[in-house]
């Protein structure tokens, strides 16, 4: 075995063995922080129960967890530290959960527990950092390769050249690369002892796909197929599997499986917490829309949301009851009629506030794309690009476009392709970003709407 592939093999168990001892030395350091901040000394029969948590967290977190253990070559930090975040905080939920069951919670310290958990956390987060630079200094003067071989032209494989030329740190050395491959050039790609060949060809393609994969029928080496993606406009893409199915997404919502139960308790714990805070507030912007001129408190417009479905959004009234009669105009926001006390909510965007309520009820969601009128959106389906695809998520109050300025009477095509990225890469700290940026950016617009 070459020295390349003894690392190959190595690492992995070397990462997992590290991360288990990690996770130990970090109850122990927890046990002296504790004693530090001046708890009183454990007797030493109280260890046991946590010497046993200690040992049972680090073994859990080894069996349990998903994608922690996957090859690191070519992935970006961030996002294999959130795997590793992810898996345990699924562990640490997981042994709480067992002593509720048990009922010993109160026979452990709440303060130790936390401190084992960042602690255990940080550790292992540094633990992959100075790997992941190790890695990168070894590659980039020749060790830990992997050779591969690319077959196909376009788009795809022109991007895969671009990227290995200038990603000598990610370990892929380049065999050989062939645009239009004849009979001998895969026989000859075929007997080489190679780790990977990737084909870069178009989707619809089947006979030439067919061709090159009989002509590399002796290979071991791993074959991955890279199809000519960027002629579409994909939201989300990946495989999933339905009924025992291998299908390919092309356009689907993030919120399914644990997202959507993390974007359901965002929504409705803060909405909860939000309008108990600003319930005084609410009862005074109430009264002034009631004294400012007659009709309803609330206006009730129907809007389209989460998979094209219609709702009904709520807003403070800030216009004349019988402005719709008159009939429905896109834009012009500044020259609907108002009231004084209707302009000055509109401005502050507090006219939105009662939105919180359709977080609340589940129509809408915090944070997303702003919905539209029914009529508005017939009419933008057909003019703007990907229009539609702004519903694979619930509306929101504030979103990704909003606090980047296209709000109000601006442009549309901007608005969509910021909704777009938020739903390409959504997750709970993005959303967290857009509303501490909403209460900067957003209040007092004058472009609310």
């Amino acid at each position: 075995m070459n020295r390349s592939s003894l690392t190959q093999s190595a690492l992995p168990f070397f990462i997992r063995l590290t991360d288990v001892l990690l996770i130990w030395l970090a109850g122990v350091l927890a046990l002296e922080m504790r004693r530090a901040y001046g708890v009183p000394v454990f007797v030493a029969a109280d260890l046991s129960g946590y010497y046993s948590l200690i040992v049972g967290g680090g073994l859990l977190f080894l069996i349990f967890s998903r994608g922690v253990y996957k090859s690191w070559r070519g992935r970006a930090i961030p996002s294999m530290l959130a795997t590793v975040t992810a898996n345990w905080l699924f562990v640490l939920g997981g042994l709480l959960l067992w002593l509720f069951l048990i009922k010993t919670t109160e026979d452990f310290s709440r303060l130790w527990f936390l401190m084992w958990g960042l602690t255990s956390l940080l550790l292992m987060w540094l633990e992959r950092v100075v790997v992941y630079f190790i890695l990168r200094m070894l590659r980039k003067r020749g060790f830990n390769l992997k050779r591969i071989a690319l077959i196909g032209e376009g788009a795809t494989a022109n991007r895969i050249l671009e990227r290995l030329e200038g990603s000598g740190w990610t370990g892929y050395s380049l065999f050989q690369y062939v645009s239009e491959p004849k009979d001998e050039d895969l026989e000859h790609i075929a007997s080489e002892s190679l780790d990977e060949i990737w084909l870069a060809m178009p989707l619809g393609n089947e006979d030439s796909l067919r061709a090159v994969l009989h002509g590399l029928r002796h290979t071991s080496a791993s074959i991955r197929f890279a199809p000519d993606w960027f002629t579409y406009r994909f939201i989300n893409h990946g495989v999933s599997e339905i009924l025992d199915i291998p299908m390919l997404d092309i356009s689907a919502s993030p919120m399914s499986g644990v997202n959507n139960l993390i974007k359901i308790i965002e929504d409705r714990v803060l909405s909860l917490i939000i309008l108990i805070l600003i319930f005084p507030l609410m009862i005074l912007i109430a009264l002034g829309v009631k004294m400012n001129s007659p009709g309803p408190i609330l206006y009730r417009q129907e809007r389209i949301g989460l998979n094209n479905r219609p709702f009904q959004m709520l807003k403070f009234r800030s216009m004349p009851v019988d402005t719709d009669a008159k009939g429905l105009s896109w834009g012009g926001a500044n020259e609907k009629a108002t009231s004084t006390f209707g302009r000055f909510i509109r401005k502050t965007s507090l006219d939105e506030l009662p939105q919180f309520l359709n977080v609340l009820y589940g129509d809408m969601s915090i944070v997303g794309p702003r919905p539209e009128r029914p009529q508005f959106v017939e009419a933008f389906k057909d003019q703007i690009p990907d229009y539609m695809k702004k519903h694979l998520v619930k509306a929101g109050i504030t979103g990704w476009a909003q606090v980047h300025g296209w709000r109000g009477d601006t442009d549309l095509e901007q608005r969509i392709e910021h909704d777009l990225y938020y739903i390409e890469h959504w997750s709970l700290w993005l959303d967290l970003k857009i509303i501490a940026l909403t209460v900067f950016k957003v209040l007092g617009d004058s472009n609310a709407r």
